[in-house]
């Protein structure tokens, strides 16, 4: 990406900001929440882009959601110089889906209606490459990575010592393929922090010991796994003070201490402080961060529709939906 000129970006730069104004922003998500019902919800992703498939049920929004996604990563692939902007946000559902191969295996049940669309592989060739022993067309990252973790979870069987393999390499391909882009490299690193301190709050919840969490925690980010792993209560907080995630940090320290706080609060602040610093992308004309940027809000938009759909469909209160909301990039 390093050979890449901003003005390289600048057709696709045009186009991006005006798909941006049919992103679900903070306005739609209101008139969502106080639609009649579920379904009139539903039919006001019209305004975003989404098609009104029929009869809403947690199926269809799910095939609804997930196709909408995959639309927006085939067209920025299709658009931009270079398809590594793309590839950034496409690599964890590749890797959600070698965890939902493993775990069908091990269990010995289908693991087709789990497999996530938008990876850069089509999911149902993953499942037949991978039954059949022999995954090709697919990174060497993950291959390696898919093999070790089947391996660990046939030697162990601790689904979770499988998954942090997984994980660690999910983050170090995004690394990767980021590491041409300053702005790239920063998401990579503000992701890695908060999947860290969600890691930190959750062992300490669990009352699992430091093993667990050395193995679990992610290299990467802006504060070391070490740093981390021997935070106790407030210093957790004060590892994290000086960045975009000091909010949330000092929000599961509280919850650690046993203070006021949920911990649905303490998650929506880690989400926040990464749309926080990918929204710096809207102070951008062109070059490569208007597609990142858009992007990130495609799948902020998808979250958002489901926590919203999800929480109509259940008639829970409309405050409850409005505090699981993450902060707009719209």
């Amino acid at each position: 990406m390093s050979h890449r000129k901003d003005t390289d970006y600048l057709a696709v730069s045009a186009r991006v900001h005006a798909m941006e104004n049919r992103l679900l922003n903070r306005e739609r998500m209101e008139r969502m929440i106080e639609a009649r019902d579920a379904a009139e919800a539903a039919k006001l992703l019209a305004e975003c882009g989404y098609e009104d498939g029929g009869p809403l049920s947690p199926q269809r929004l799910e095939e609804m959601l997930a196709q909408s996604r995959s639309a927006a990563f085939q067209e920025m692939r299709a658009a931009v110089p270079d398809p590594r902007l793309v590839e950034i946000f496409q690599v964890k559902y590749d890797y959600h889906n070698a965890k939902v191969l493993l775990k069908a295996e091990y269990t010995g049940q289908n693991a087709e209606r789990l497999l996530a669309s938008g990876g850069r592989w089509n999911p149902r060739e993953l499942q037949e490459s991978f039954q059949r022993g022999e995954v090709q067309g697919c990174s060497e990252e993950f291959r390696a990575a898919l093999s070790q973790a089947r391996e660990t979870l046939a030697a162990t069987r601790d689904p979770q010592l499988a998954d942090f393999i997984l994980d660690q390499a999910c983050f170090g391909e995004m690394a990767r393929l980021a590491q041409d882009s300053p702005f790239l490299q920063g998401y990579v690193r503000v992701s890695v922090d908060a999947a860290n301190l969600r890691a930190a709050v959750r062992a300490a919840r669990m009352g699992r010991g430091s093993d667990f969490l050395n193995r679990a925690l992610l290299e990467g980010g802006s504060v070391s796994p070490k740093a981390i792993a021997n935070a106790r209560g407030q210093e957790l907080a004060e590892r994290f003070s000086a960045g975009p995630l000091a909010q949330a940090a000092a929000a599961g320290s509280r919850l650690l201490d046993r203070e006021a706080g949920s911990l649905t609060e303490f998650e929506r602040l880690c989400d926040d402080a990464v749309t926080q610093y990918v929204s710096a992308a809207r102070r951008v004309p062109f070059g490569e961060e208007t597609v990142i940027g858009y992007l990130y809000a495609k799948e902020a938009e998808v979250t958002a529709a489901r926590i919203i759909l999800s929480g109509r469909m259940a008639n829970l209160d409309p405050e409850i939906i409005r505090s699981r909301l993450r902060a707009a990039y719209a």
